[in-house]
């Protein structure tokens, strides 16, 4: 009440004119006016998160720029770099913020919530948004290794006991290799970081302190020698521990400069205060000439994990991923990208399931779900129905799933992905979900725009904000799409628990929302010419229309080849790709990889072999450490958006690679349709699974070592079987698999 009668307005616009500055209420509504009007303009938890990165990007323009000698992070010594590719002039820029590399991977053990992570060049940061410790050599004739002034520097991801991102740069005259990576102890999480150099010359290996992380500063105020041991005390709460003492260590603030201005300096103090913030620090080890099998170590204590505290993190890599499936195929590299998303996923579902382990590292529906939904598929039943038993609990009183204000895709996720767990794990369920299912329907219906001026608006979800990164406020059919397969699981969930009032209920709204959705679309393609369907009824075909694919994949709402769909996958191909793979110019302004592999999965399951150059192209682009960042810039090919390690990226491949083998799709099952030929031709034997699928756990064997290829399924059925069993393999004709042995030879097309 007291927001209306205060006249903030008035005095809002009476300032702007008084200090000669633009009227703000005006400008915010020719803003708005470029959206359809909706009831949330942009959801409060977007625009926290995006003050808190452009308040960075603010604290980047002031210490970064005028301060180009000091030794930076990787997307700094690129992204300012005049004769870079990755140059970005900063004129009016209102921030500067990382947009050119945005890549690191995450270290860890599958069940700790807990995300240290390492930049493309070795810089390592310990703590979630901290500060950093970089490693150097300086040879005794003024030589130096820097990584992150380096231009190419040699990286990989050991997935062995631990997730272990080693990290090569070399000179002429040296190589300097850091292994980074967590171990557990009587005391808890630590960080590990190790560096050994092989020189020819003598000179110094030096582990830095750094006030600055892949995204920017970040404030180190107080560093200072440990006084019972060897190492640093930083900020007065973090130890970083040295496995041997230094010969020397050295400390410099903002106004002296960096601490590589003073490397030949005799140590002088044991600590270093800094009011603004930028302490940095180096400690100092000997290293003789070819004395390169020495490690030095430095470790950092890590805070215990707040999420799932029952989690111990006592399970090895090995034990975590003993239930998902596995993938045996001659082709290593897009071997390793299988195994490296499924630790990744594993990883990123320790805690909370998150889409990111640092830029993301919190909670969406819509991330989550997708994510679940590779999970299940690839097996880890148990770890997916721990975070579906949360949902109930972001549940509003009116029947909202809510993760954030202003979007409407949620209780359409959060429906389906409740009944895809349900059809994969042979009728298991919770019965705590059915009450929220039923309001989360109910919600759906009530939402729907009822009595609308424009026809083809009639029974869509209304407008609202677009994570998805569609464009303004706007009636999505990404949304409707969702809901309505949402409605339709819903009800087939309260079918198999014999609630046949409620499923009629539900029924009767799935029904009435798909023949008002698809009225809308045929509306709309009369209007624009063109059965390709766009984003909204309100825009023309754009980037945006990447979101009608989800009716395709993975909701299946769709028979296989529809038209509609083929077009607006054409219309894609055509428009919007870039080095291969889909280009998103909204908001994302780079290359997307989950979207691309949805294209790719359309294509798939029409029997389409395009689908084979988007997973290809999508692998191409692959870090070396086997990651993905959200969106990447099609001139560097480094993360421009997002975070540099997307999980949802890493689902979509599991996802692909399991259709490829194994594909449910209605009442039947197309085992090895994009299986690709190479990997016949290699005359290997070829094995994927378990995997579930809504008629049991199934596991197939190809076993190309003979001049026809044997095919041979292993099903741990459930209740209901599948209509058909379907083997294509390409070159091969089509085959029907039958029991009781589930085993077929394959004939030769020619």
């Amino acid at each position: 009440m007291l927001n209306r009668l205060f006249p903030w307005k008035f005095l809002l616009r009476m300032a702007a004119r008084r200090y000669d500055v633009i009227d703000p209420l005006s400008v915010a509504a020719r803003i708005r006016s470029f959206a359809q009007p909706s009831e949330v303009q942009e959801p409060i938890e977007l625009l926290r998160a995006g003050i808190i990165f452009h308040a960075r990007g603010l604290l980047n323009t002031k210490a970064i720029q005028h301060n180009l000698d000091w030794v930076w992070p990787y997307w700094v010594e690129r992204q300012f770099n005049p004769r870079d590719p990755s140059f970005i002039p900063r004129a009016f820029s209102f921030s500067h913020v990382n947009l050119t590399h945005r890549n690191w991977t995450a270290l860890g053990q599958p069940d700790l919530p807990i995300y240290p992570i390492v930049d493309p060049h070795g810089l390592v940061t310990p703590l979630h948004d901290g500060w950093s410790i970089d490693c150097w050599f300086l040879d005794d004739q003024g030589g130096a290794i820097l990584p992150s002034r380096l231009k190419n520097v040699d990286q990989e991801l050991r997935d062995d006991a631990n997730r272990r991102v080693v990290t090569r740069s070399e000179t002429e005259t040296a190589s300097l290799t850091t292994e980074a990576f967590m171990e557990i102890d009587s005391t808890g999480a630590l960080l590990k970081m190790t560096a050994r150099v092989n020189s020819s010359i003598g000179g110094w290996l030096i582990f830095t302190l750094r006030p600055y992380n892949p995204e920017g500063v970040q404030f180190i105020e107080k560093a200072a020698l440990l006084k019972n041991e060897n190492g640093w005390l930083v900020n007065n709460e973090t130890r970083v521990r040295f496995a041997e003492k230094p010969e020397k260590t050295l400390f410099s603030d903002y106004r002296e400069g960096d601490v590589f201005f003073r490397m030949g300096e005799a140590p002088s103090i044991t600590e270093k205060t800094c009011r603004i913030g930028m302490v940095t620090s180096a400690a100092f080890h000997r290293i003789e000439a070819y004395e390169g099998r020495k490690n030095f170590a430095v470790s950092v204590p890590l805070p215990p994990a707040e999420d799932f505290p029952e989690m111990t993190g006592s399970r090895s890599w090995s034990e975590a991923e003993s239930e998902a499936a596995d993938l045996q195929i001659p082709d290593l590299r897009i071997k390793f990208l299988y195994d490296t998303a499924t630790r990744t996923m594993i990883h990123l579902s320790a805690g909370s399931i998150i889409p990111g382990p640092y830029t993301y590292n919190r909670f969406w529906f819509r991330d989550a779900c997708v994510m679940l939904n590779a999970l299940l598929a690839i097996g880890l039943k148990e770890r997916c129905r721990r975070h579906l038993d949360t949902f109930a609990g972001h549940q509003t009183r009116n029947g909202f799933f809510h993760s954030q204000d202003g979007e409407w895709d949620s209780n359409g996720q959060v429906l389906w992905i409740w009944n895809r767990y349900r059809l994969l794990s042979g009728g298991a369920f919770n019965s705590d979900w059915l009450e929220p299912m039923i309001k989360g329907a109910g919600w759906l219906d009530k939402k729907r725009v009822s009595s609308p001026k424009i026809p083809k608006l009639k029974g869509l979800l209304p407008p609202g904000f677009s994570a998805e990164h569609f464009g303004p406020n706007d009636n999505y059919y990404w949304d409707d799409f969702w809901a309505l397969a949402g409605l339709n699981g819903a009800a087939d969930t309260m079918a198999s628990r014999g609630l046949k009032e409620e499923e009629e209920k539900i029924r009767k709204i799935a029904a009435e929302m798909e023949k008002d959705l698809f009225h809308s679309i045929a509306l709309v393609a009369a209007e624009i010419k063109s059965e390709a369907i766009p984003t909204s009824p309100n825009r023309r075909l754009d980037s945006g229309a990447i979101g009608a694919i989800v009716a395709d994949y993975p909701l299946q709402l769709l028979a296989p080849g529809d038209r509609k769909m083929m077009a607006t996958a054409g219309y894609l191909l055509h428009n919007c790709m870039q080095k291969g793979s889909f280009f998103q110019d909204m908001i994302h302004s780079g290359i997307n990889i989950y979207m691309t592999l949805e294209l790719a999965q359309v294509y798939l399951r029409a029997g389409d072999l395009r689908f084979r150059e988007l997973m290809n192209s999508a692998a191409d682009l692959a870090s070396p450490t086997g990651q993905w960042p959200e969106a990447i810039h099609p001139l560097t090919d480094g993360g421009c958006m997002g975070d540099g390690q997307h999980g949802w990226a890493a689902a979509e491949w599991l996802m692909l690679i399991r259709n490829m083998f194994v594909m449910d799709d209605g009442d039947r099952l197309f085992i090895g349709r994009g299986v690709l030929p190479e990997w016949v031709q290699r005359k290997k034997k070829l094995a994927y699974g378990p995997t579930l699928t809504p008629f049991g756990k199934i596991s197939v064997e190809i076993d190309c070592r003979e001049s026809r290829p044997v095919m041979t399924l292993t099903a741990d059925w459930y209740e209901k079987l599948p209509g058909e069993i379907i083997a294509s393999l390409p070159g091969y004709k089509t085959m029907i698999i039958r029991s009781p042995d589930y085993r077929c030879t394959l004939e030769s097309e020619e």
